[in-house]
This record gives C-alpha cells, structure tokens and sequence, in this order.
C-alpha cells in the first residue's frame, strides 16, 4: 500500500495505519485538530495488513508526510521498521506514533500518557491492585504506564504464557482469570480487542466481584457501551470507554508532529460529534 499522491501538495499529510480501520474516530479528531491549529492538513485512516506494513510505513518518508499513528496489530511489529524510538517507546517495545522527520522516522508512544491523563479525568483510585486485561501492544503501554505511576499491576490474558513473559519484561504479576484477587482491585483495565466492534463479547467470561471503589476503564471505544463496561454498571461500579484515552494520546501524537498545543477538548469534542452522528 502506497500512500498516495494528494492533489493539495502543500497540504500536510498523516494517516492511520490498521486492520481493520474503518471503526476509527481518529480522522475526524485530527482533522478539527488542524482546522483549530489554522494549519493546512489531513488525516486519513488505511487498513493496511501485516504483509503491507513495511512498505505503509517506507512511504511515510516521502515529503509532506507528518507520520501516522498505529493500532491493531501493528503496534509492536513497526519497532523494527523505525530509524529511532522514544525512551518510553523503546521502553515498551511498542510503538503508536511515528514522527516524520528528514526522511527519518522515530517512534513514539503516546498511549501510555494517554492513559494516564484519561484516568486522572476519571478520578480513578490511586490505591489498591490495578488489572490489566491483554497482553498485546495497548497491554504494553498500559503496564507500562501503571508501572511508572507506581501502581501494584496484575496481567489477565487468555494466553497465559504471554502475560508471564510481560510482566517479566515490564513489570507486574501474571495472573490466571480464576485465580485472580479481583476482591483487591480497585483499577480494571481492558486492553484487548475483545468488545471491538462486537457488543457481546467480553475479554472475561464472568465479570468478577471487585472493590466496590473500582474503576473499570475499557480502551474499546466502538461500541461506546461494551459488555464489559454493561456488566461492571450492573455491580455498581463506575465505568469508562477509551474516548478519553483515546482523545489524550491524539493531541500528543499532534504535538509530535505539528508543535501545535491543540487542547483536549478539541479532540473529545470530535469524538462525541462523530460518536453522536447517524
């Protein structure tokens, strides 16, 4: 997959690279994201397989391309593809932004402050066991995160030999679901796919009695009301979707490219207005 030539040559280019990708809100997030910054841009979503990545990301170097943020499953195969990696990038080991820069491409994470600012926005607890649902790339920024703000981090994932090798990586404890001390988690974090585009399914086949002060922050956003997030309502807990998440890790993907401080609101009020539209 080429990224194709644009008949406004001074216009400024980046792009969403996933499979799928037609659920993504990204574009219309980065697209008022320009208009508010008064820059000439566009932001456009591409599915692009495993088999065209290299090629998806080669072309990122061509001029007036800003780069492209990554999701599913791209976010840890496109380390080996980049010239250079942030700390926190490099830390992870994997990568949601890269950044054009003189024909070189650095890669960045913006998930993993991204998460953080959305819980703050939350008011999640601070204290207590934080569970964090998958072990995939979304999974590696969020322990990640959770780590450095020193929250006690359990990995649930249905492959449990991959939530061993993570919590070796990053930090944390493994964890089977059946086993789990879900009576001492304040914090639940979903960061599989489980829930994408599928209102039924759920990344835990019955929902655990937790601390009645938990948070349970699902990065799904399409659907806006998981199962996950019904069930956790159902307890009585509060519960999030990844809106927030995802508007955060937006307007730092944006400075990175752009140098423009385009506020929060801004993304999130694309997100409702795209979310809302019929």
């Amino acid at each position: 997959m080429n990224v194709p030539d644009c008949p406004d040559a001074a216009a400024q280019h980046a792009y969403l690279f996933a499979d799928p990708a037609a659920h993504s809100l990204s574009p219309q997030m980065h697209r008022a994201a320009f208009v508010h910054a008064g820059l000439n841009g566009n932001y456009t979503a591409r599915r692009v397989g495993a088999a065209d990545l290299a090629q998806a990301v080669a072309d990122l170097r061509r001029p007036g391309v800003l780069g492209a943020n990554l999701s599913l499953p791209h976010k840890e195969s496109a380390v080996a593809l980049l010239e250079s990696l942030t700390p926190a990038a490099r830390a992870i080991g994997a990568v949601n932004t890269i950044v054009h820069m003189d024909g070189q491409l650095r890669g960045d994470n913006t998930d993993a402050p991204g998460l953080l600012a959305a819980l703050a926005d939350a008011d999640a607890p601070t204290g207590g066991l934080s569970v964090v649902l998958g072990a995939g790339g979304a999974a590696r920024a969020a322990v990640y995160a959770l780590r450095q703000a020193g929250r006690e981090v359990l990995i649930v994932n249905r492959t449990h030999a991959r939530a061993q090798a993570l919590a070796a990586e990053l930090g944390g404890r493994a964890a089977w679901p059946e086993t789990a001390p879900w009576a001492a988690v304040t914090l639940l974090v979903n960061a599989s796919s489980a829930g994408l585009d599928a209102p039924h399914d759920s990344p835990l086949s019955t929902f655990p009695a937790l601390d009645p002060r938990a948070l349970v922050y699902d990065m799904v956003y399409q659907p806006a009301e998981t199962r996950l997030l019904r069930d956790a309502r159902r307890a009585g807990l509060r519960a999030e979707n990844g809106l927030g998440m995802l508007a955060h890790q937006a307007r730092l993907a944006f400075a990175a490219w752009t140098g423009a401080d385009v506020p929060v609101r801004v993304f999130l009020e694309a997100l409702h207005a795209a979310a809302d539209a019929p």
